[in-house]
C-alpha cells in the first residue's frame, strides 16, 4: 500500500475500489441530499465537506438536491438558508436539484410497481398495519388487502392521485416480504395522500412519495455513482436496492454507503429538538449564536476555514462517536489566531488615572496588528492620562504569583508605557472606582532607551477613557452542561440547559473598532476571539465572543 492509500478513508478507498473495477472517472457523481425543514448544523457539514471534497478529489460533480417530499414541514426560508450555507462554507454545486423535480416520474414507475404486482393499496390504519408487522423475531402476516386484484389497485391509487380520498383513508404500500428479517422490507409505505401546498408544486398534487422511494430513484436519475448516507440509513440499504431493482434499466447504478454522523459534545443535533429551541425562546433563533447551526455558527464568528478544518480533522467513521467540542473551538482558535487583528477592548472597566502625566494631553501610539501576518501593518491607539483596565486586572494586596496591577508594583501597558499602582479609590460600599498610577516617561514601547526595555512581568491590555467607545458584548457560554443532553432517557434535554449560557456586558473599545462590519472578526487582546454580530449599528455596535483564547471550560467545570 502507497503512502497515499494509507491516508484515504473508508469511503475513498471504496471509490478506489470501483475505479479499479471498471468504474470510469467521469462516471463519478455525488450529491448532498438536505430535506428542508430546518437549517444545516455542523453534523450537516460533515456531510457537505465529505461529498463536496469528494468532488474535489475526483474532479467530479457534485448536486445539490433537496429531499422536498413533506410539505407539512418544508419552507423556502430553508431552501434559501442551506444554499446560502453551502456557498458561505465555500462549495460549488454542479446542479440544483429537488425531489418533487421527479414526482411525475416517481408516480409513473409507482404505476409500473402495481402492474407488476409489486405494490398494492392498504385502507388500513397505522395501528393496524403496525400490529401486523410483528417484531424483529416474530414474522409479520400479510395484509388483508395484499392480493387485491391490479385493476382495483390501479384505480384507488388514480383516486389517491386526484384528491377523491380522505388524509389517512389508505396508502400504497409495496408488496415485499412480511417475514424478512429487516423490518424495513416488511411491506413498507411509497405512499400517502397529504393535501398540503407544496412550497415548489402548490397544489398539483395530493400524494407524496416517501423518502425511501424518492432517495434512490431519484440518485438513478440524476445518475448518482455513490449515495453516501449516515449509519440510521444502514438498514435501509436493502431496500434501497430493492426500489432500485424494480425501475433500473439502464446506465449508472448508485450505489449507498453509510458512514457516521457528526455528534458534537455538549450539543444537539437533532433538528426537531433544535426547532424546539427556537419556539420555546430558549434562543433567538436558527442563527442563535449558541446553536450548533452553521448560520449560528457563522454568526458567532466561526469561519468557513475553521470549519472544514474541523471537519478533515475530526474524520470520516465507520461507527458512531462523539466529537469533543474542544475540536471545534481549537480549529476557530487556530484560523482566527492567523487572520484577525488585535485590539484592545475593556469588557469589566475600571478607571485609571496617571497622576504625572499632563493633564490635556494625548498620544497616538503604534500597535501592531496581527504578528501573525506580516502584511497586517499597524494601527494607531490614543493615550492619555485616564484609561480603563479589566476590574480583575487590579488587586489591592496579592501573593508573589500574581503579575497584573498591584499597590506598590510595576505593569507594563501593551503598546505603551510601564504604570505603578500607588493609591485606589473606594465606594460607601468598599468597591474599588478609581485606581491612581505614576507612569515612567521613557518606558514607551518600541523607543529603545534603557527603561523602555526593562523587563517585567505584567502586561495589560486598555482603552483610552477619552477615545474609548461604548459597546455591547455579548459573551456566549456552551448551551447545555452536560456532555449529552439528549443521551438520558428519564430527563428532557431541556433539564441541561446552562442558564448562563449569554451574559451581555457593556464594554469599552478602542476607537478603530469604529467602522467594524457586521461580522469582521477582531482578537480582542488577552480575552479572546469577537466578531461584529448582525444586529450591530452604528450607534449601537455589538460584539460577539466566538472562543476564548484558550479552552478554560475543563478547568472550570472541575
Amino acid at each position: 500500500m502507497t503512502e497515499a492509500n494509507k491516508s484515504l478513508n473508508f469511503l475513498e478507498h471504496l471509490i478506489e475500489e470501483d475505479l479499479a473495477n471498471g468504474y470510469s472517472k467521469s462516471e463519478l457523481r455525488f450529491r448532498f441530499p438536505p430535506e428542508p425543514n430546518g437549517y444545516l448544523h455542523i453534523g450537516h457539514a460533515a456531510s457537505i465537506c465529505l461529498n463536496f471534497g469528494l468532488g474535489e478529489t475526483y474532479n467530479a460533480p457534485v448536486n445539490l438536491r433537496f429531499d422536498d417530499t413533506n410539505p407539512e414541514k418544508e419552507e423556502q426560508e430553508y431552501v434559501d438558508a442551506i444554499k446560502k450555507d453551502i456557498q458561505w462554507l465555500g462549495f460549488k454545486w454542479d446542479k440544483e436539484c429537488y425531489s418533487s423535480d421527479y414526482f411525475q416520474q416517481l408516480y409513473d414507475w409507482a404505476i409500473l410497481l402495481i402492474e407488476k404486482g409489486l405494490a398494492y393499496v392498504d385502507p388500513q390504519s397505522s395501528e393496524e398495519m403496525a400490529k401486523q408487522k410483528g417484531t424483529p423475531t416474530k414474522a409479520g402476516i400479510n395484509s388483508p388487502y395484499r392480493d387485491r386484484p391490479i385493476a382495483e389497485n390501479l384505480a384507488l391509487f388514480a383516486q389517491m392521485k386526484n384528491g377523491e380520498l380522505e388524509e389517512g383513508s389508505c396508502v400504497l404500500r409495496a408488496k415485499i416480504d412480511m417475514a424478512s428479517n429487516n423490518m424495513l422490507m416488511r411491506d413498507p409505505i411509497v405512499y400517502r395522500i397529504l393535501k398540503k401546498a407544496h412550497h415548489r408544486t402548490a397544489n398539483d398534487w395530493n400524494i407524496y412519495p416517501m423518502y425511501d422511494w424518492a432517495h434512490g430513484e431519484s440518485d438513478y436519475i440524476e445518475k448518482i455513482s455513490h449515495s453516501l448516507c449516515t449509519l440510521e440509513f444502514k438498514p435501509h440499504r436493502e431496500l434501497y436496492d430493492w426500489f432500485l431493482d424494480q425501475i433500473y434499466s439502464e446506465g449508472m447504478r448508485p450505489k449507498q454507503r453509510e458512514f457516521a454522523r457528526r455528534n458534537l459534545s455538549y450539543t444537539i443535533m437533532s433538528k426537531r429538538k433544535l426547532l424546539r429551541l427556537v419556539e420555546d425562546g430558549i434562543v433567538s433563533g436558527w442563527d442563535d449564536p449558541r446553536m450548533p447551526t452553521i448560520s449560528g455558527l457563522r454568526r458567532r464568528g466561526y469561519s468557513p476555514a475553521a470549519i472544514r478544518k474541523f471537519s478533515d480533522l475530526a474524520g470520516i467513521s465507520k461507527r458512531d462517536n462523539v466529537t469533543d467540542v474542544a475540536l471545534l473551538e481549537f480549529c476557530a482558535r487556530e484560523d482566527l489566531n492567523k487572520t484577525t487583528n488585535r485590539v484592545m477592548a475593556v469588557l469589566d472597566p475600571l478607571k485609571v488615572v496617571i497622576t504625572n502625566y499632563p493633564e490635556g494631553e494625548e498620544e497616538w501610539l503604534d500597535a501592531e496588528n496581527n504578528p501573525e501576518n506580516e502584511t497586517a501593518g499597524s494601527r494607531k491607539v490614543p493615550f492619555g492620562r485616564e484609561i480603563y483596565i479589566e476590574k480583575e486586572d487590579f488587586r489591592e494586596e496579592a501573593n508573589r504569583k500574581y503579575f497584573r496591577l498591584k499597590l506598590g508594583k510595576e505593569v507594563r501597558l501593551k503598546n505603551g508605557y510601564i504604570i505603578q499602582a500607588d493609591s485606589c479609590e473606594k465606594d460607601g460600599e468598599g468597591n474599588i472606582t478609581q485606581v491612581n498610577c505614576t507612569y515612567d516617561p521613557l518606558s514607551k514601547s518600541g523607543s529603545n532607551t534603557p527603561e523602555s526595555l526593562r523587563k517585567v512581568k505584567g502586561t495589560l491590555h486598555w482603552v483610552s477613557a477619552k477615545h474609548a467607545i461604548e459597546t455591547e458584548v455579548r459573551v456566549y457560554d456552551r448551551l447545555f452542561l452536560d456532555e449529552a443532553p439528549d443521551a438520558h432517557a428519564e430527563k428532557d434535554f431541556m433539564e441541561f440547559i446552562n442558564p448562563k449560557s449569554l451574559e451581555t456586558v457593556k464594554a469599552l473599545v478602542e476607537p478603530s473598532l469604529k467602522d467594524a462590519k457586521k461580522g469582521e472578526q477582531f482578537q480582542f487582546q488577552r480575552l479572546g476571539y469577537f466578531c461584529v454580530d448582525t444586529d450591530s449599528s452604528p450607534n449601537h455596535p455589538i460584539f460577539n465572543k466566538t472562543v476564548g483564547l484558550r479552552d478554560n471550560w475543563a478547568k472550570k467545570n472541575k
